[in-house]
């Protein structure tokens, strides 16, 4: 047999591989200092593009797309070529892909502590970003099937199935999460509002984890592992089982992030039964590489690739047992916007995405470079530094969480709160916070061991751009298989069609008759749209990230009723975009705030919160007072809103803004009373508004139907 001639492309490798090195270091550094905020906030250097409001969406996006993003590409440029026999399609289309992703991560790291957000999580990058990373994706979809299409091997290898579940997935996900009308280049309103918004969201948020941080690391264990271990994958059939189950399991999962809120109860049952369902195909990978260790763990004991990889599974097995048991209704009543929420996500992002990586850069630099490691010493070095990283960041944020969960409901003897004021609460788990920072300092100090000894590898070596390969040319014959999913590897196209019916149809089922029948989201006549003022202190709201650190979203819970006031209905929400009901509480829940105190006490709490919360670790905001309220899109974002479904008349769009000036000098006016001096003009005021709106349209019931757990 005739071999054919050809030449891997490592560059493209090498330049994913520095850009994952880089981002990396960045991504954790940014983490690093998050952290510290929540221990110190004096450690935003008292600017406002520092603080954890602005900040933290900059660690999530650089960790998420920077350092995992890169490091994706990475592992499946190089995997791809060699298990498809073939070089990448285009060279020219792989240049675009690596520079566009570049300059998207750099956009999204000017703009987001600049304020510029859509304050959707995992997905806070403002709309001309986003059009751009459907660009790039299409990009790489085509760079990637491009090279699928020309293969030499005729079955394509599970490694790719997970590749192409992951493009098309990731593709429906975030084209219908960023479904925004825009006011302006840098500002626009999502489509969807309250509960609808929501569902959407968490669809997106737990299906780009799913997507994004899991099927692509799968495929790259099902090719680098067996290559680490030298041995083959434990179980074919347990790859398509595993599969298959798990891109139709997982898409179902999302609203388990929205249990007890104003989401329909019938799709929060939806939401937990495919969650525990979604143990099984999980540990199914889990398994498969793990077993495929079976004779070569007297390797594990030497290679620091397989130490990092064996971590990376068990973190993945517990993250994913994690899942579900936060699923379940009892625990979750207690765990969610609790500190468990932040372990559980960071088991998962440090052990199993962090360590995977770890372990591929690891094994691809000395190969690419054409020479040993540096130091295997220091790569085993930081597999320990790394581990206690990740126990000294875990455990204590469990910790915290237990504290958490039980003092928001503890109740004394007499029936009432023992401990109503929030902040005793985030007093109580800083020490838990302190060692949570140490750990995530470990970890890093790992990632610069790592990065020094892979420049040192490099700097040894020299990059082999073009390596010769040779095979045989792809065999067109038909062969009888014995199997019928040896037949399906044949199509990419049908393979894709298949992978795509899988992944729409748990959206398909939750999203469309929430959207269609308006049962599911019932009106409320009490709650009327925000006035211009308000959505000016809305959009202020949502530029400083508060959405960050307070939840809008009240739960039916006698603790919760008792503390913060009626639980949240769905009809509230309605013309909410987007909705703010966040996922973590550092402070209290803000959805009853409206009136709970007089407009001097926002303003004293905003321009130092330790004025009316003694030990408060919530970061002041001097520049409110400071800078002119931006009325220059005022009008615009009301005809937007009206677009959109809200009931603004041509006569409030065009006195938009003189009635926002009108609100605002009543609110000045009020503080003056109080013998403080306030322009009307500044961004305080407009903030002032929207949250003593917060709650008002509805009438509070004497008798609540809440429960406790």
């Amino acid at each position: 047999m005739q071999l054919q001639q050809f030449e891997y492309d490592n560059k493209i490798v090498r330049d994913f591989g520095l850009a994952t090195i880089v981002w990396g270091l960045i991504g954790m550094s940014v983490g690093l200092l998050v952290a510290l905020q929540l221990i110190w906030p004096e450690m935003n250097f008292l600017t406002q593009y520092t603080t954890f409001g602005r900040v933290r969406p900059v660690h999530t996006n650089a960790v998420i797309f920077a350092f995992v993003g890169n490091g994706i590409f990475m592992g499946v440029y190089y995997s791809m070529q060699r298990v498809l026999k073939s070089r990448m399609f285009s060279d020219m289309l792989g240049k675009i892909h690596f520079w566009g992703w570049q300059l998207i991560i750099v956009a999204s790291a000017i703009t987001l502590p600049l304020g510029l957000t859509s304050s959707h999580e995992y997905a806070e990058m403002e709309w001309p970003i986003d059009l751009a990373i459907t660009i790039i994706w299409v990009v790489f979809g085509i760079n990637m099937f491009g090279t699928i299409i020309k293969r030499r091997e005729r079955h394509m290898y599970v490694a790719v199935w997970f590749y192409i579940a992951t493009f098309v997935t990731i593709a429906v996900l975030h084209i219908v999460n960023s479904m925004q009308v825009p006011v302006s280049f840098w500002k626009s309103y999502y489509i969807y509002a309250g509960v609808q918004d929501a569902l959407v969201q968490w669809w997106y948020g737990h299906n780009a984890v799913a997507f994004f941080l899991t099927t692509p690391y799968l495929g790259m264990m099902y090719y680098f592992l067996p290559k680490m271990a030298n041995r083959p994958i434990y179980s074919y059939r347990l790859s398509i089982l595993h599969f298959w189950s798990l891109i139709f399991i997982y898409i179902w999962a999302g609203p388990h992030h929205l249990l007890y809120t104003a989401l329909p109860g019938w799709v929060q049952s939806l939401g937990v039964v495919f969650s525990v369902m979604l143990i099984a195909p999980s540990w199914g990978g889990m398994i498969n590489g793990l077993l495929t260790l079976r004779g070569a763990w007297d390797k594990v004991r030497s290679e620091p690739t397989l130490k990092f990889m064996v971590v990376a599974l068990t973190a993945y097995g517990m993250a994913t047992f994690e899942g579900p048991l936060l699923s379940l209704k009892q625990v979750n009543a207690i765990a969610h916007f609790t500190d468990w929420i932040v372990a559980h996500v960071h088991v998962g992002a440090l052990g199993w995405n962090g360590f995977m990586t770890f372990a591929i850069l690891y094994w691809i630099v000395p190969r690419i470079y054409r020479t040993d490691l540096y130091s295997k010493k220091m790569a085993n070095a930081h597999f320990w530094i790394g581990t206690l990283g990740i126990l000294f960041y875990a455990i204590p944020m469990y910790w915290a969480a237990v504290v958490q969960g039980l003092m928001w409901k503890d109740f004394t003897p007499e029936g009432v709160l023992r401990h109503p004021n929030f902040l005793a609460t985030t007093l109580e788990i800083l020490p838990m916070h302190m060692m949570r920072a140490f750990g995530g300092a470990l970890y890093l100090t790992g990632a610069i061991m790592m990065a020094f000894n892979l420049a040192k590898t490099m700097r040894k070596g020299q990059l082999l751009k073009n390596e010769k390969a040779e095979a045989p040319a792809l065999d067109n014959a038909i062969h009888g298989e014995k199997y019928r999913h040896r037949r399906l590897e044949r199509k990419p196209m049908l393979f894709m069609v298949l992978a795509l019916i899988a992944i729409i149809i748990g959206g398909m089922v939750e999203m469309i008759p929430t959207f269609t029948m308006s049962s599911n989201v019932p009106s409320i006549p009490s709650v009327k749209p925000y006035t211009a003022l308000e959505i000016q202190g809305r959009d202020l709201y949502i530029r400083e990230g508060c959405v960050n650190c307070h939840s809008q979203t009240i739960r039916p819970f006698r603790s919760e009723t008792a503390r913060y006031g009626e639980y949240s209905k769905a009809g509230e929400f309605v013309y909410d975009h987007p909705f703010l009901w966040g996922s973590k509480r550092t402070g209290p829940d803000l959805q009853r705030i409206g009136g709970k105190y007089p407009h001097k006490w926002h303003l004293d709490h905003l321009l130092d919160p330790t004025i009316t919360s003694p030990g408060s670790i919530m970061p002041a905001y001097p520049w409110l007072i400071e800078q002119e309220i931006d009325y220059s899109d005022l009008s615009k974002k009301l005809s937007v809103m009206r677009t959109l479904g809200v009931p603004y008349t041509d006569q409030q769009i065009q006195q938009a803004l003189p009635e926002a000036k009108k609100q605002a000098e009543e609110i000045a006016e009020a503080l003056r009373a109080n013998q403080v001096e306030v322009d009307s003009d500044r961004e305080i005021i407009a903030m002032i508004a929207y949250l003593q709106r917060l709650g008002t349209d509805i009438k509070v019931n004497t008798a609540p139907q809440a429960t406790d757990n």
